[in-house]
């Protein structure tokens, strides 16, 4: 592999304008497509197959007008020692119902009423219910929430609380472009710190724009053929852009110092894409499998999510390996120079012995027990919080939390939970089967209320509306579900018929499961991949059982610090969150999966430059510590450009982006620093020459992938030596110059 990118990257060195042509004609086409069928994003979140999904479309079929609408709420809350029946309260109340109804977009509005039960017990809150045109919460239109919003800013001048929820609250301010521009300066600062050259730093952040520019157009593309969420495009392109700079930075890093040692730029190009481009194919391949491997669990929407990811880092290893060294070859021996006087390299400086990275490879080897038992301390304790992880689909924030304070405050946090059960049958089967269940419901526990049973109109089915005394996100309204699902089933068998429980909350209980189950299946499969993939780059047992704790122990601790952030809530005031709940169902197992990619990547990058120095006939140990002292200094840059990409995504995003923002940047940290640069090496002297130890049958089986690049080196010496400039196996012209 290393000879044949090898010459991809020479090709693309001495053919630049053909590469970058090539590439922005495929921007272009992209573009033209991209714009030409992109369709509107999904927002909600389903699973097929789950009791509840099936269930609320059962539900759409028998009743018609339960069909799934955007729906919203206005509530009102009266002046202290007044009521919403007060004569001036109740005027305003009245205003905000009329032009409420005259809002573009808005199909029905239902006005508080003590008999509907939307008027708290002491009538000082009251709830207006809004239907809406548009399907779903998200494509409820700016304008019109616009229009409601002045409307409660109106009441709220006549001296009446009133607060916007559902599909009428003001979407959340979202991007938030200082958070992404201090991500971006911070990726910059660290490109010039590692090259000493402000035009060289540009290099891996422009390529890196290209593949996300590319994979975003695509996505665009595809979302005419299938049904894309917004978060599928967020993740698409943070991942896109971290993982590209970091793949230019690792061949740029070796090709800028073999120009500043003498060798031809164009030879160099070459070398660098053939040993750094074989680690950059191996660990695009891990994110990519880490990825790709989410279809397993058989979820649509993390599917589409994991697939999209998945195709932007692969457009950022072809990047990589063919733009990159097309783009150096603009700079040619330019590369080796520095602009920047302060960050030039002072000749005491080129000659000192040591580097850092090398004396805390010495440290690490010397100390290697004290370091692993706080490294796993300090992980051990981070993961403490994962213990009582909790999932769910939304948190509120904003005027939304507000408003929902306030029906909690009149109704109780049950009148949020409300679970539907539909009983189906015959006309003569289905209303009495409805009146059992509703006996048996009435006998469990937290239920504050249970409606009669209401047909529909050819009676063969009928629906029971159950309020719990407790909350959509606590523990015992999952129990409440669970135990009619339970008691259903003498009911069903006595009067054949068929009962299922369906409703928001049910559908945010039923997701959850699902997905909490999905995560050891998941975490199984693609460890057991990159246990298989990184024995066949290292040859080795012990690196890749090494690799695959290391992560789990990261991953541990980085589910907590999320369970310690969002539902604890550490850092709340610096973070502005203003309520703590649940973690949204679907991120812990996306950063399973990036966090597992980007985990492997720091180890073949770093771990592969230790296996250089072995195979070069170092002693284990020094092998280590030669190997850390190369790699690591890059390896500690990709790892902060990562952090810098994905925090500022975070303090960008809202929602979903800023859990899977914050988590991936935590993950980063904690895998990159403590498991890769602290425990890898400590581990590595722990394990001396047997961390390199593999069984004879299976070194017969395995192929000898040379990610380090070894037989390149010696074919290209010996190529020199003959005065050719190809590796061993391709003709060359004898005496043909060097260019």
């Amino acid at each position: 592999m290393s000879t044949f990118l090898f010459r991809v990257g020479r090709f693309s060195y001495r053919r630049r304008w053909v590469v970058i042509v090539a590439w922005l004609v495929m921007l272009i086409t992209a573009a033209a497509a991209g714009l030409t069928l992109a369709k509107p994003f999904e927002s909600t979140v389903t699973i097929p197959g789950t009791e509840a999904q099936r269930t609320l479309d059962a539900l759409a079929e028998r009743f018609p007008s339960s069909r799934q609408h955007a729906t919203g709420t206005i509530v009102v809350q009266a002046p202290k020692g007044k009521t919403v029946t007060t004569a001036a309260v109740h005027q305003v109340v009245d205003g905000v119902v009329g032009k409420a109804r005259d809002v573009e977009g808005v199909t029905t509005v239902t006005a508080p009423s003590t008999s509907g039960g939307s008027v708290s017990a002491d009538g000082t809150i009251g709830v207006i219910t809004l239907g809406f045109k548009a399907k779903s919460n998200a494509e409820v239109s700016t304008t019109t929430r616009t229009a409601l919003e002045e409307i409660a800013d109106h009441a709220r001048e006549e001296g009446v609380t009133a607060e916007l929820g559902g599909a009428a609250a003001p979407k959340a301010s979202g991007e938030h472009p200082a958070g992404q521009t201090i991500g971006i300066l911070a990726t910059l600062l660290i490109l010039v710190l590692v090259f000493r050259s402000l035009r060289a730093a540009v290099i891996p952040f422009a390529t890196a724009m290209v593949s996300v520019g590319l994979g975003l157009l695509l996505l665009l593309t595809a979302s005419h053929f299938v049904t894309l969420q917004g978060t599928s495009m967020t993740l698409a392109s943070m991942l896109g852009l971290a993982v590209g700079v970091d793949y230019a930075l690792f061949i740029m890093s070796r090709h800028q110092k073999q120009v500043r040692s003498g060798v031809d730029p164009a030879d160099s190009a070459g070398l660098a894409v053939g040993k750094a481009g074989s680690a950059v194919v191996f660990a695009g391949a891990t994110v990519v499998v880490a990825l790709a491997a989410l279809t397993v669990v058989n979820i649509p929407f993390l599917t589409v999510m994991g697939l999209a990811a998945a195709a932007t880092v692969l457009i950022a290893v072809l990047v990589a390996l063919t733009l990159v060294p097309a783009v150096l070859g603009l700079l040619g021996h330019r590369i080796a120079s520095s602009r920047l006087p302060f960050l030039r390299s002072s000749s005491k400086r080129r000659t000192k012995p040591t580097t850092l990275g090398m004396r805390w490879a010495r440290v690490a080897t010397r100390l290697r027990v004290p370091v692993l038992l706080l490294s796993l301390a300090g992980l051990g304790a981070l993961a403490v919080p994962a213990a009582s992880l909790q999932l769910g689909l939304t948190q509120s924030q904003g005027e939304a939390l507000r408003a929902q304070r306030l029906i909690d405050e009149g109704f109780g946090p049950g009148y949020s939970s409300t679970l539907v059960v539909l009983v189906e049958g015959s006309p003569g089967t289905a209303v009495p089967a409805a009146e059992q269940l509703t006996t048996k419901i009435r006998a469990l526990a937290d239920v504050g209320s249970v409606s009669a049973p209401q047909p529909d109109g050819a009676k063969d089915a009928a629906v029971v509306t159950v309020t719990p005394d407790s909350g959509p996100d606590d523990a015992r309204t999952k129990q409440l579900l669970s135990g009619i699902r339970q008691a259903r089933g003498s009911v069903e068998r006595a009067t054949n018929t068929k009962i299922g429980v369906t409703g928001t909350t049910a559908v945010s209980i039923d997701v959850s499961d699902k997905l909490s189950g999905a995560l050891p299946v998941y975490c199984a499969i693609v460890l057991g991949l990159a246990v298989m993939l990184l024995a066949i780059v290292f040859r080795s047992i012990a690196v890749p059982l090494k690799a695959a704790v290391g992560f789990l122990l990261s991953m541990a601790a980085t589910l907590g610090f999320v369970v310690g952030i969002f539902q604890w809530g550490w850092l709340a005031s610096l973070l502005g969150t203003e309520t703590t709940g649940p973690v949204i169902s679907f991120v812990p197992i996306l950063l399973v999966g990036v966090l597992f990619g980007l985990a492997m990547d720091y180890e073949i990058f770093l771990v592969s430059r230790m296996r250089e120095e072995y195979t070069h006939g170092r002693p284990a140990a020094e092998a280590m510590q030669h190997g850390f002292a190369k790699g690591s200094k890059v390896v500690t840059a990709a790892a902060l450009i990562m952090v810098s990409v994905f925090a500022g995504t975070a303090v960008a995003g809202s929602g979903s982006t800023t859990g899977i923002g914050l988590g991936l940047a935590a993950g980063v940290l904690f895998d990159a620093f403590v498991v890769r640069m602290a425990m890898v090496p400590a581990m590595m002297a722990f394990l001396g020459d047997g961390a390199w130890w593999m069984p004879r049958f299976l070194r017969r089986i395995l192929p000898d992938v040379d990610v380090e690049g070894e037989r390149l080196t010696h074919r290209f010496a010996a190529a020199h030596s003959h005065g050719t400039q190809q590796p061993a196996g391709q003709s060359a012209t004898p005496g043909e110059p060097v260019r």
